[in-house]
Order: structure tokens, then C-alpha cells, then sequence
């Protein structure tokens, strides 16, 4: 058995993702916005060919955007240090985890890190806002989250320091960036611009421009 492919998300609810994209998007504009990254990221991890399993960790409920083959865990836990920690120990198999907010993603990049977790490895990638956008873990690894500033510019120095304090010497993906402001949503369309997430964010801007 290979190991799991996790995608912690949650669900596109106006008014709950994305908020810093509001403005200069609506509520609606930017849920559509989320609900694009988290196809782009499903479809990815869909089509990595080292996961054994893949699951969404989701905070709230599926929809039509997800596709089959995934398995579905609630997220648990009063913060993200606690929810990250309960991904892994709910999965319990040696398991690689990513977030919805790189639609850039490619199926590539997630077997490099899908692969270091498979030979007894853990994996690690950068996010260019200062944290951290992918982790491996083998079982029994939860406490890595332990005293983690999460949201922070330092977030992904501090977690890659805590792996290494506990013996970890994790294999090194490059850095991405995440989809937080409408800069950075420009940078990631240009990057992917045959993404869902490219086109639903033309569409957005055009709606802006039609009611401005």
C-alpha cells in the first residue's frame, strides 16, 4: 500500500473563503473563486499516480465538486494545529497532505512528495507568503504541529524547524504560492492559465467590469 493523498478544504460557502478577495470580488465572485482551487487541487490529486488513497478533510459538506474516488473526513479540532494533527491520526497511514489554495498544483509535484512519504520519508514545501503549502508525515508524527504559529509570516521557518527537531529530514518541494489577495490571484492564473481557477477569475472580472 502507497501512501494517502490528503486535500484539507473547506467547503466554498460565500461569506466563509476567500474573504480576503472581498472586495474587490463579491462573496459569491470569491466562493466561486474558491470552489475553482479546490476543483484545480481535486483534479491533480486525482490523477497523481503514487496515492493509495485520497481523502478531502473537509470543514463543512461535499458537493458536486467533488469528484469520485475520494474519501470524505470532517474536520476535527478548535484550530489548525489541532485539525492538521487530526487529518493525520484519522488517516493513520503514512499520508501527504495539501491545502485548496494552489490550483497551480500539478500531478507531478504532488507524486515527488507522495514518493518521499512512500520510502518511510517526510516532504515539505514553502509557501512564498512565509508558510507552507504541503507536508508529509508518517504515523505517530502529529505532535510536529505542537506550538506552530499558523497564519503567520513565519509560519513555514517554524514548522520545517519543529520536523528537524524531531529527527526529521524532510525532502524539499519547491515553493508555491498561495491564493489569499487579488494579486496573488492574478499571479497563479498567469501561472496556470488553462486552470479552472484562471477561468473563473477572467469571468469574475468581467462581472466587475459590467457593473462598474
Amino acid at each position: 500500500m502507497g501512501p494517502a493523498l490528503l486535500v484539507i478544504a473547506k467547503e466554498p460557502v460565500p461569506g466563509r473563503v476567500k474573504t480576503r478577495l472581498t472586495p474587490p470580488f463579491t462573496p459569491d465572485q470569491a466562493a466561486a473563486l474558491a470552489r475553482a482551487a479546490l476543483t484545480d487541487t481535486l483534479a491533480a490529486a486525482a490523477t497523481a499516480r503514487g496515492a493509495a488513497r485520497r481523502v478531502i478533510v473537509l470543514d463543512g459538506d461535499p458537493g458536486p465538486w467533488l469528484p469520485p474516488g475520494f474519501e470524505v473526513i470532517a474536520q476535527r479540532g478548535d484550530g489548525l494545529e489541532e485539525r492538521l494533527a487530526a487529518a493525520f491520526e484519522d488517516v493513520g497511514d503514512p499520508a501527504f497532505l495539501v491545502g485548496m489554495d494552489t490550483p497551480q498544483v500539478t500531478p507531478a509535484l504532488l507524486d515527488r512528495g507522495l514518493r518521499a512519504v512512500a520510502h518511510g520519508g517526510t516532504a515539505f514545501g514553502a509557501a512564498l507568503d512565509g508558510g507552507w503549502w504541503c507536508i508529509g508525515l508518517q504515523p505517530g508524527s502529529e505532535r510536529v504541529f505542537d506550538g506552530v504559529p499558523m497564519s503567520c509570516d513565519n509560519t513555514g521557518e517554524v514548522q520545517l524547524a519543529h520536523m528537524r527537531a524531531m529527527g526529521m529530514e524532510p525532502a524539499i518541494l519547491r515553493p508555491l504560492l498561495d491564493v489569499d489577495t487579488y494579486e496573488d490571484a492574478l499571479a497563479v492564473a498567469a501561472l496556470a492559465p488553462q486552470s479552472r481557477f484562471a477561468a473563473t477569475l477572467a469571468d469574475a472580472a468581467i462581472e466587475q467590469e459590467i457593473a462598474a
